[in-house]
């Protein structure tokens, strides 16, 4: 597949790490300029671009920035992508530790809704939970004992069908984890963020979340 990764962070990098490695063709990009991005080209054999480019003819898009900093990104950023193609969003937002204040989503907007809204395309919600290191070395073949579970937030359909079939061949089981709108779910604070949990456990931490922010993950 043709992967447009945006950000080139823990997340973000380690994703064009292992899918490079899985014999995708990405294209990545950061902030800044491609020159910046030249050691993890060469290390990855990905492709460096501007950020307005990532999305060019793309089978997946990844966004892997800092919450506050999507309002920056181009507008259309992902509108260059293939047909239906599926967007991911592996962001979360950090108020007190990074973001500031976002008035949306403190007033109740869900944070992968507020990213949708931002860049005008629908978005799945998954990576957002995983420590990168676990992201990089813990992915295990299917059926494998204690293979990590990352919950998929997002709509039903082919869409839902191609990211989970990238989960799995990075090497973790998919969950089913409701629509966007069910994403606070996964969101940090929540008994399933942060945590290596197998199916039954996360299906399980993912229904007894609750939407209320708590105290370390509100601006208010």
């Amino acid at each position: 597949m043709r992967i447009g990764i945006i950000g080139a962070g823990l997340i973000g990098g380690t994703l064009t790490r292992r899918l490079s490695e899985l014999g995708h063709e990405v294209s990545m990009a950061n902030s800044r300029s491609p020159e910046t991005l030249a050691d993890l080209a060469n290390e990855t054999g990905a492709t460096a671009v501007w950020a307005r480019e990532a999305a060019a003819d793309a089978d997946l898009v990844i966004i892997s920035i800092p919450q506050k900093n999507v309002p920056d990104l181009a507008d259309g950023i992902v509108d260059a992508r293939k047909p239906g193609a599926p967007v991911i969003e592996t962001n979360n937002y950090y108020p007190q530790q990074r973001d500031g204040e976002i008035a949306a989503i403190e007033d109740g907007q869900v944070e992968s809704a507020w990213v949708a809204e931002q860049i005008g395309a629908p978005v799945f919600k998954v990576f957002n939970g995983i420590w990168w290191k676990h992201l990089l070395e813990s992915g295990k073949p299917r059926g494998a004992a204690d293979r990590i579970a990352l919950p998929v937030a997002g709509d039903d359909g082919p869409g839902r069908d191609l990211v989970h079939d990238v989960v799995d061949q990075l090497g973790f089981d998919p969950v089913h984890a409701g629509p966007i709108a069910e994403s606070w779910r996964q969101q940090p604070g929540s008994p399933v963020y942060g945590k290596d949990f197998d199916v039954e456990k996360t299906v399980q931490a993912l229904a007894e979340a609750s939407p209320e922010r708590t105290a370390e993950w509100t601006a208010r």
